[in-house]
């Protein structure tokens, strides 16, 4: 592209002058409906639990969880992303209740459609937090291995289209299998055909980083001491590598995936932009737990938000066309305050 223009004919800040003219050549935007709401769902009655290391975050009962969402519904946000805290009790090795039509992200899902059939609801697809492990699949010791085993792909995606079932016939609109499983897109996909959820989504985490800024989410769903000093990045992807990150979605597009998905956000702008111009697919960057806890944690050194505004539209401007943040709510507030 080339510019035409030289100083002092051309002057730059001239369209920088007034509030009224930066917006109106403003090149992206933050709309509510540009946002998806992540939510923890804890058992019981009545309790909202603080997660220490995401400050403002909440593990909500279903009856709070309901109430979280009248209030992201009326800001205009479109639809909410649920993650169950699983009673360690509860727990396996092989995640098994993860398959229970009665486990508590079904029970969420199924209250959430009844008390709001007109929010969208993205369900989490991985076993990570029904294992005693801490891993997205099947684990298999191994002494001999250099990681200590592996985990098993096939037998995997197997339990995954299980799980992704039982959560389809709970109501959920979207399914998210974010376990980085080779062939898992095209398994769920034909699975859910089979059973007559045809209507039923498919958002693929296909760029999943083995990223460090996971840590706060694995506290607030219990995982992170199952895990250990155990390891993903057998499974997901080396932060190096953003050609893998082509050919991760071209295979996810191919087995039929409905939207992509590029994990952390932030840290990975360039691969947000190399794979929406590369596929044009409905663009999903999730701002995860660390990058949320990053920026309110730094509150006092920075000006906390204005940088939360600040890395959203990095994102649009990136090519995400959704954001998922922990920071939904407080995005659109002040938004709403600045008349935006």
């Amino acid at each position: 592209m080339h510019f035409l223009g030289h100083f002092p004919q051309t002057r730059m800040r001239r369209a920088r002058g007034a509030p009224w003219l930066r917006r109106l050549v403003e090149e992206n935007t933050l709309r509510p409906q540009d946002f998806v709401l992540p939510l923890f769902v804890k058992e019981g009655e009545g309790q909202s639990e603080p997660i220490p290391t995401m400050p403002g975050i909440e593990r909500l009962t279903i009856d709070r969880l309901l109430e979280k969402i009248e209030e992201a519904k009326k800001l205009g946000i479109l639809a909410v992303a649920l993650f169950p805290v699983v009673d360690p009790s509860r727990k396996s090795p092989g995640g098994e209740e993860a398959l229970n039509p009665e486990n508590l992200i079904c029970r969420a899902i199924r209250a959430v459609k009844k008390a709001h059939p007109n929010i969208g609801v993205i369900a989490d697809v991985a076993l990570d937090p029904y294992t005693t492990h801490g891993h997205d699949g099947l684990w298999h010791p191994d002494p001999l291995h250099p990681d200590g085993g592996i985990v098993l792909n096939d037998e995997s995606v197997e339990r995954l289209c299980q799980q992704a079932l039982v959560q389809a016939e709970a109501g959920c609109d979207i399914v998210a299998p974010s376990d980085m499983m080779d062939g898992r897109v095209g398994a769920i996909r034909k699975a859910l055909d089979a059973k007559g959820f045809e209507r039923v989504c498919i958002l693929s985490y296909a760029v999943k980083y083995a990223s460090a800024f996971y840590g706060p989410f694995r506290d607030a769903i219990g995982s992170r001491a199952h895990l250990g000093q155990g390891h993903k990045r057998g499974y997901q992807m080396n932060p190096a590598n953003s050609d893998e990150a082509l050919r991760e979605a071209a295979l996810d597009v191919a087995e039929g995936a409905d939207f992509l998905m590029v994990k952390p956000a932030l840290p990975y702008l360039d691969v947000i932009a190399r794979v929406k111009s590369a596929f044009g697919l409905p663009l999903f960057a999730y701002q995860v737990s660390g990058e949320y806890a990053m920026l309110k944690m730094a509150h006092g050194a920075i000006d906390w938000e204005a940088a939360l505004l600040e890395s959203l539209v990095a994102m649009k401007r990136a090519g995400a066309d959704v954001i998922i943040s922990y920071g939904a709510i407080e995005a659109i507030r002040l938004l709403e305050a600045a008349g935006i």
